[in-house]
């Protein structure tokens, strides 16, 4: 199988509890909050669907049965929606990587296919989900590949920089924050249990050391959309 031929999935993630949107999210999942007449989520369904990919996994825990209701079966934007319950299946969320682990058989059925993940709580227009950046990815010897953003007025000292060839740092004299988008490999998380409760951040740690973490800068818009004014200003 050529990978590079092949279409991505992708993984939205919207099992996150939302504590700082309360009392928004005590009835609502974040993903699901309206931003310019829409759910935040399905700005994200769209470019994908826009961009080729076919199957999107949404993984939830916190009022999980309303995506179900919400989104369907992903027909009105041309995808097939699964959506990996983690409250029903483990009673709550798994953190990023182990939603990540959980929901792998629907992202790499054949067990090596590279995939998307995009969080569902960020708002990025225009972000295009690229097939060219799919190929390059798949070709490459790299674990993951982050797209990396300017720093916010909330996150000033933001996540990783970037070398001359293109890899995430830790340490570096200018660092981006991650702008919650990046492409993956099945292999950073096939030897977690499903329903390992685990974060992401060690694994980017392990892939930095392995000089296997690529990095790129994206200057379109982007919103971490983690509190009510922040909303609010994307809707004014």
């Amino acid at each position: 199988m050529n990978l590079a031929t092949v279409a991505p999935r992708a993984l939205v993630l919207a099992a996150g509890r939302g504590e700082r949107m309360r009392p928004l999210t005590d009835t609502t999942p974040k993903p699901l909050l309206q931003v310019r007449g829409k759910p935040l989520i399905e700005w994200h369904l769209e470019a994908l669907a826009a961009a080729g990919v076919r199957e999107v996994v949404v993984n939830t825990a916190w009022l999980e049965d309303q995506f179900p209701a919400a989104l369907g079966d992903g027909s009105r934007w041309g995808l097939t929606l699964h959506h990996s319950m983690e409250g029903r299946d483990h009673g709550g969320a798994l953190e990023t990587a182990g939603g990540i682990a959980k929901a792998l058989p629907l992202l790499a059925p054949q067990g090596n296919e590279p995939f998307w993940v995009v969080s569902g709580d960020v708002f990025l227009p225009g972000f295009p989900f690229d097939a060219a950046d799919v190929a390059a990815f798949a070709s490459s010897a790299l674990d993951a590949q982050l797209w990396l953003v300017p720093n916010a007025p909330h996150h000033p000292h933001g996540d990783f920089g970037i070398s001359a060839a293109g890899l995430a740092v830790a340490d570096a004299p200018e660092r981006y924050t991650w702008a919650s988008v990046g492409l993956f490999r099945p292999a950073m998380f096939s030897d977690i249990a499903p329903g390992t409760r685990l974060a992401l951040r060690p694994r980017l740690d392990a892939a930095i050391a392995a000089g296997r973490l690529g990095a790129r800068l994206w200057t379109g818009p982007w919103t971490d959309v983690g509190t009510v004014e922040r909303l609010d200003a994307l809707n004014r």
